[in-house]
């Protein structure tokens, strides 16, 4: 069953401070606070046109939702909640920061029937969260993330690659304390530079200089591949395209590509294709129709790097989880495995 959004975006409400990446304004597209009468013209809105055999979750996106008042919360909650009673809506999701969560908010999740909460992790560097005016002990998000399991709700962990302080190495050893918490979902963002943001008078300044396209891809082909090796489904790569983010005057700096996760997906491919394993064989891939475009990568890139070592067929038969090579099936595993193990891809 094709699964909704039904997104509402909480512009900066609840947050508790400013971290220096951050203008929530320009990275939604809202600028308003959301009333409960908005709350309901949104879902009722969304319920005209999506297939009534789907699965529906409203998302409360933008903001700390935890970080809002008590009783805002559950007004917002109760609101949703009438349709999952007339089992129009399947759930909620939300996001919020590993600080704040406890006993008496997830109590209130549990009664309000929200499905998943996403803490926004960004990095498990104590000093990269400092660098980033966002501190928490990450003692935090452990008791954050079990807490939100043991209730049942599904987990969701986000991640932000080239933040101030921050290291190729550095992230990756986030990564993989997010493998030992097993989140059900992760996102993996890299640092964009927002204009109106700290980050952005960092920049001008030159006390901090972003992530190239080529790096950012470079780190994230490795963090991607360790989550999704691991059964962590990675829901998003690269922040969603907008209007404001299309918008050369918003975003200053950083590795913006509005297909970020084809770049990554492409180079995760290369990677295996030209690994010691097949060596400077000619490479007779068959692949299903929907993996060609990660096996070729953006605009043809593999296929003009191999030249003719590279020949490619569409096998109907073969599901998407594998490909062969030169009559031998791989695995999605394999191909990730050799991303995570692999020296020469992983150069930090």
């Amino acid at each position: 069953m094709k699964h909704y959004n039904i997104p509402i975006f909480i512009s900066h409400f609840g947050c508790p401070n400013d971290c220096v990446f951050c203008n929530q304004k320009k990275i939604n597209g809202r600028e308003t606070d959301v009333s409960l009468e908005d709350v309901e013209n949104i879902i009722e809105t969304y319920l005209k046109t999506l297939p009534k055999k789907s699965k529906k979750e409203v998302a409360f996106f933008g903001g700390t939702f935890t970080g809002i008042s008590f009783d805002l919360q559950k007004k917002y909650l109760e609101v949703v909640n009438k349709y999952i009673k007339l089992n129009l809506i399947d759930g909620i999701r939300l996001s919020t920061r590993p600080d704040y969560i406890d006993k008496k908010i997830i109590d209130l999740l549990v009664e309000f029937n929200v499905t998943t909460v996403e803490l926004g992790v960004q990095s498990l560097d104590e000093n990269v969260l400092k660098q980033s005016h966002r501190f928490y002990p990450v003692e935090k998000v452990y008791e954050a993330s079990k807490m939100i399991k043991d209730a049942g709700i599904q987990l969701g962990i986000q991640l932000m690659l080239g933040l101030p302080g921050s290291t190729c190495k550095s992230d990756y050893n986030s990564a993989k304390k997010v493998v030992e918490i097993e989140p059900d979902i992760a996102r993996i963002y890299p640092t964009l530079i927002i204009k109106e943001t700290e980050m952005a008078e960092m920049f001008k300044e030159g006390t901090y200089r972003p992530l190239t396209i080529e790096e950012a891809v470079n780190s994230c082909k490795k963090i991607y591949s360790l989550l999704e090796y691991n059964n962590i489904n990675v829901v998003r790569v690269g922040l969603q395209p907008t209007e404001e983010l299309n918008d050369s005057e918003n975003v200053l700096g950083g590795p913006y590509h509005p297909a970020f996760r084809e770049l990554v997906e492409g180079e995760i491919y290369f990677d295996f294709l030209t690994s010691d394993r097949f060596s400077n064989s000619n490479l007779e891939i068959e692949v299903n129709e929907k993996n060609v475009s990660k096996i070729i990568g953006m605009k043809k890139i593999n296929k003009d790097r191999l030249g003719k070592r590279f020949n490619l067929k569409i096998n109907k038969n073969l599901n998407q989880e594998t490909i062969v090579i030169n009559g031998k099936i791989y695995t999605r595993k394999e191909v990730l495995r050799g991303e995570i193990d692999e020296p020469n891809n992983n150069k930090c």
